[in-house]
């Protein structure tokens, strides 16, 4: 029997503990960064190995899901990102901590696919638009991962031991969440899934040929660089070019979360009553906007403005591309969802090294500008394939 409640609370909750993860490394990366006494072009390098991580392993998920079940690789992959992220700070060799993040990524990667998997069942029981809400709870969390480094740090206690107090509390909530998920039976009732693998079913094959699947994937790829941006940039960016002490370095990321958190909260009644493709085209127009005020102010409070607006642009963007890939013609749900992820978090996580390498050939401040241009180039994108469409 399935507990529609406790399985959507259990499922949000995976997807805070993802955001609180991930979130609780932003202020970290200035540390290691001064500890392994890296410049910005070999800081990008460094996280290049977070989002191979990540990329090696969401084509894998999207195999494996359909065959173990979406709970199973949700469950390995919690354990993994949260143990990996209580040693980060733990190493003192480039080559360990490229190791650690390869890891870190791999765990975040496959939580990242089975909890969307996840999500589109939990969200097909209730009839109604819930992803904006569940990746709400995943912008909660970079919120709360961030104001947790900085409130104990403040304390006099030390990052490391921060991060690993934070590793075992979020070890613990995955742990007691896990039964209430939907177990690999009951994800082939709410899907009308055959007993038979995904390998058997071609449509599965079809994912990375399909037209669709790309545009969406390659949409998902500029948003979640923006995003990448923010996580792995907007601490140095205050620091090192708006000179903000280095103990609120994190508000960055902290103030563009809190905008995404609390539009996502409302994004599904906007999804609900807003056609999707006018909600990425103002979106990524508004969060272009903020970028560019980021930049071209001086001040912390304008700069910190500039990322509410990113937050409050991109919120409902990635959603809406994730619930278009479950609805896409010849390709299963979950094929495609894996395919635009693999696609949009190479954007997020590979994206901050390409960043990082036109900061060091130029600055960081044009970096950012170059972000902007991206996410106006999928406004227009959006434009075009609608105009298109109307016309056929």
């Amino acid at each position: 029997m399935i507990h529609l409640k406790k399985s959507k609370i259990a499922t949000q909750t995976i997807f805070l503990v993802c955001g609180i993860s991930l979130a609780a490394w932003a202020p970290m990366v200035p540390l290691v960064k001064d500890r392994l006494r890296l410049n910005d072009s070999e800081m990008g390098i460094l996280l290049l190995f977070l989002g191979a991580g990540a990329i090696v392993i969401m084509p894998i998920s999207g195999w494996l899901i359909p065959r173990v079940g979406s709970r199973k690789v949700v469950m390995f992959s919690a354990i993994l990102s949260t143990v990996v992220l209580g040693c980060l700070l733990q190493v003192e060799s480039r080559w360990l901590m490229a190791l650690c993040l390869f890891l870190f990524g791999t765990g975040l990667g496959a939580m990242d696919v089975s909890m969307n998997s996840h999500g589109l069942l939990v969200q097909q029981l209730y009839q109604k638009p819930i992803m904006s809400s569940l990746h709400g709870q995943y912008s909660v969390g970079g919120i709360i991962g961030p104001l947790l480094i900085i409130g104990l740090t403040s304390l006099g206690i030390s990052p490391a031991v921060c991060l690993l107090a934070v590793s075992i509390l979020l070890m613990l909530t995955v742990l007691i969440q896990f039964r209430h998920l939907l177990d690999r039976d009951q994800e082939k009732d709410v899907s009308g899934q055959s007993s038979k693998p995904e390998q058997d079913n071609p449509k599965g094959e079809r994912a990375w040929k399909n037209s669709a699947v790309w545009f969406l994937g390659t949409m998902c790829f500029i948003v979640f660089l923006a995003e990448g941006a923010m996580l792995d940039w907007s601490a140095i960016f205050l620091r090192d070019y708006k000179g903000t002490a280095e103990s609120l370095a994190g508000l960055g990321y902290a103030a563009f979360s809190v905008a995404m958190a609390v539009m996502r909260l409302l994004g599904d009644r906007l999804v609900a009553r807003i056609p999707g493709d006018k909600l990425v085209i103002a979106g990524s127009l508004l969060a272009a906007v903020g970028l560019l005020i980021a930049v071209f102010t001086p001040w912390l409070v304008t700069v910190l403005l500039g990322f509410i607006l990113v937050g409050l642009g991109a919120a409902n963007i990635v959603p809406i591309f994730f619930s278009e890939s479950g609805r896409v013609a010849g390709v299963t749900a979950t094929a495609a969802l894996a395919a635009v992820s693999t696609m949009g978090y190479t954007g997020q996580l590979i994206g901050p090294a390409l960043l990082g390498f036109i900061a060091e050939h130029t600055t960081l401040s044009v970096a950012l500008i170059f972000t902007a241009v991206l996410l106006i180039a999928v406004a227009v994108s959006y434009l075009v394939r609608n105009r298109v469409s109307i016309r056929r």
